[in-house]
């Protein structure tokens, strides 16, 4: 079990000496329930896995996600105009993903500025992780790969295993525990084939790490190393909810190796009120979360480590083009 990782402000590290200062750009598209816990789990783990950089967090969202009055006055007050993106002001990108609101993600109205994100990240060399639904939008629109939808939500803390040795998973263990929450995957072969490397695979849940190295690094992910220990119940309440006001069709099953046996036994038994009266009224009942789950993040310290190999990278990648566009070896930024 990890340590809870402390709130970080927007300066994530305080600088103690001569620290090389990176900025990040959170591009966080998550939906309004999930939009400042997503923020927040990205700012906690980055101000861990920085903490030997002046690392700096700003944040974008795409204006074209749907979004309550509430959530766009919060984007509006918190958040950089993704406009301001475009000057080149961030030495590396996390970009999240979305809430899919059709079948075919060309058909999502956030998908021509995720499609400009993608060619900008990649023309201006920026490294870049892409997350979940950001990662089936990235791989499509860079080599027509398709997501594949799955037949029951891939939910659940699921064992990954590393099957590519490189900076990116340098000193990981050989296998880990890690979240996945998502209704579609991707073909291995198909990414093979395209030239991606896959880095670490379950066999439950599918890839779950992999990689694309050709103007600059592309580090993706279906999985959620970034979740906190209540990400996966929060959003298996939503779903319920979603049963009982009648806009989900099925009753949804719990997330796979995430409650022990005894939660186990009262969500059941919840799910078996609610499929027999269905009703809005119950979501009011749902048992709470046990304090001990929202504590147990047994992915904490491999996330750490894993985005602490990421921001190495960035800084290598912005050495190597200052080297090359002057020679001088500084570290100044790439672009200015």
């Amino acid at each position: 079990m990890s340590e809870s990782l402390p709130v970080i402000t927007d300066r994530l590290a305080e600088p103690q000496g001569a620290r090389v200062q990176l900025t990040i750009g959170l591009v966080n598209n998550m939906p309004d329930p999930a939009l400042e816990s997503t923020e927040r789990q990205f700012r906690e783990l980055l101000g861990i896995a920085g903490a030997a950089y002046d690392l700096r967090l700003r944040l974008f969202s795409f204006p074209e996600v749907m979004r309550d009055e509430a959530a766009r006055a919060y984007v509006a007050e918190h958040y950089d105009p993704i406009d301001d993106l475009w000057s080149g002001a961030c030495d590396g990108l996390v970009v999240t993903g979305a809430e899919p609101q059709t079948p075919s993600l060309p058909n999502e109205a956030y998908w021509p500025p995720l499609a400009r994100l993608v060619d900008w990240a990649s023309e201006t060399a920026t490294p870049s992780i892409w997350s979940c639904l950001a990662a089936h939008a990235a791989v499509l629109h860079l080599d027509g790969i398709e997501r594949q939808p799955v037949g029951e939500k891939i939910s659940g803390v699921f064992r990954c295993r590393i099957v590519a040795n490189n900076t990116i998973t340098a000193e990981l263990p050989g296998s880990w525990q890690v979240p996945h929450s998502r209704l579609n995957t991707l073909d291995p072969r198909q990414l093979t084939e395209a030239g991606y490397e896959i880095l670490s695979i379950s066999e439950e849940a599918g890839v779950d790490m992999f990689q694309l190295r050709r103007h600059a690094l592309f580090l993706f992910l279906q999985g959620h190393p970034e979740y906190d220990g209540g990400a996966l119940f929060r959003e298996y309440r939503r779903d319920v909810g979603r049963f009982l006001t009648g806009t989900r069709r099925q009753y949804p099953e719990m997330p796979r190796s995430y409650f022990d046996a005894d939660a186990a036994q009262v969500l059941e038994h919840f799910r078996a009120r609610a499929e027999r009266w269905r009703t809005p009224d119950w979501l009011a009942e749902f048992p709470a979360c046990d304090s001990s789950l929202l504590s147990r993040q047994p992915w904490g310290n491999v996330a750490v480590s894993l985005y602490k190999n990421w921001l190495a990278a960035v800084e290598g990648e912005r050495t190597a083009t200052s080297l090359g566009s002057d020679g001088s070896g500084s570290l100044r930024a790439r672009f200015t």
